[in-house]
């Protein structure tokens, strides 16, 4: 460069924006430069990757290379090969701090919460159209989404099959991904035979499992497909029996107003609207708490298990970190804390309530699930066992398809105790 600034000044303008911010003496001595680490000693093309530069390897023909060269000149004249580049490279990103890239992803975070709120908001209304339709369409929608993924996973294997074949005998794509090491430009690994074969295996492996349990568990799909239905028809009562007033006219002032039974014919509903009468109509109330019952039954109950699992996970946080600082210390008994079960509780509460509650909540949401199916289970069982019984005057609320998928196994009683 300061060669070639002695003839055309401009070479030193577009150098400088390797340099330090204001260093602006191109005639300084080049040991002075570099002792000072004012400019770095040579450029190399690159990419950015965790805000920093690597180099940018390709390969050509079979040969790793930046920018179609293989040889560089470092600061000292010494002739250089990409390869000794690349294992300085592997070395920079080796030494990568975790706390810096923890940092820059708080950050995207910080930038894309408003983005990362909509997607939430949509998946929640995504996924209460989907329980809307289950109840409707839970077996169309369940082998739906079964040969969805089927074919959505053999589509991917006949399009890695295709790269894989195209790629093959290409001059540069029979390069092993071991050859390439770390490259932060991924399509590098897409350009070689052996990614699109590594996918196109691991792809196969995934169909052979998915339509070998599609098989030998096809009976288990039709029993959760039809406890699918009866879970979405799945209502709770509380509260004591309401009727109303039916009654036999069609302009009659007490029409479904509420009555009581016991006292109907004394009062003058009867008188005004002849032939009416007091039937029931449902359990419960018609004030806004009984009408909302079976939310807020919902809502205590998984409350009440997130705070549990919120308990359980902050004593299993504070007792990690008072192990760990007994752990760590490498001058025991002088590096352990005083007080190392009350340090690591703050600890706990100051830096990771929120991963603790995001947990909790994850965790509370499945128990959630679980006990609405388990309530399920036991209830279908003990209808079909008061049938067995030969009480076939009490209700039953088992769909005549559940009843006839699971009617099938009473034959055989190895099946049916599966």
């Amino acid at each position: 460069m300061q060669y070639s600034y002695r003839s055309n000044k401009s070479y030193w303008e577009y150098y400088r924006q390797f340099c330090k911010p204001g260093f602006n003496n191109p005639r300084k001595s080049v040991s002075e430069i570099l002792r000072d680490e004012d400019c770095p000693s040579m450029i190399v093309p690159s990419r950015p990757f965790f805000q920093r530069c690597f180099p940018d390897f390709t390969t050509r023909n079979g040969i790793l290379t930046v920018a179609n060269k293989t040889t560089f000149k470092d600061g000292k004249g010494k002739t250089r090969n990409v390869t000794e580049l690349r294992q300085a490279a592997n070395g920079i990103n080796g030494v990568l701090d975790g706390r810096e890239v923890g940092m820059k992803i708080f950050e995207d975070y910080a930038n894309s919460w408003h983005w990362i709120l909509i997607g939430l908001v949509i998946a929640m209304l995504v996924s209460l159209v989907f329980i809307l339709i289950l109840r409707f369409t839970a077996g169309v929608l369940l082998w739906l989404i079964i040969f969805g993924v089927i074919g959505v996973i053999g589509y991917g294997i006949w399009h890695c099959y295709w790269e894989f074949s195209t790629l093959r005998g290409r001059p540069g794509a029979d390069v092993t991904i071991s050859d390439i090491g770390f490259q932060t430009d991924f399509r590098v690994y897409l350009q070689l035979s052996q990614t699109w074969l590594i996918f196109m295996i691991f792809l196969c492996i995934t169909e052979a499992v998915i339509i070998l349990m599609l098989i030998f568990l096809r009976n288990r799909v039709r029993i959760a497909i039809a406890l699918l239905k009866e879970g979405s028809r799945f209502l709770a009562s509380s509260g004591e029996p309401v009727y109303k007033v039916m009654p036999a006219q069609p302009k009659c002032i007490y029409a479904n107003l509420t009555c009581d039974p016991n006292t109907f014919n004394k009062t003058n509903v009867t008188k005004v609207c002849p032939g009416s009468q007091c039937t029931f109509a449902f359990y419960g109330g018609e004030s806004l708490y009984h009408r909302y019952i079976l939310v807020l039954q919902i809502c205590n109950v998984f409350v009440f298990l997130w705070l549990v699992n919120f308990a359980i996970a902050l004593g299993q946080c504070t007792l990690a970190g008072a192990f760990a600082s007994y752990y760590w210390a490498l001058r025991k008994p002088a590096d352990i804390p005083q007080y190392p079960l009350f340090s690591s509780f703050g600890r706990a509460i100051r830096y990771h309530t929120g991963s603790l509650a995001f947990g909790s909540l994850i965790l509370a949401t499945v128990q959630l699930i679980r006990i609405i199916l388990e309530y399920l289970d036991h209830k279908l069982k003990g209808e079909d066992l008061e049938r067995n019984d030969g009480s076939a005057g009490k209700p039953y609320f088992m769909s005549p398809e559940l009843h006839r998928i699971l009617g099938r196994n009473e034959q055989n009683p190895k099946k049916a105790a599966a």
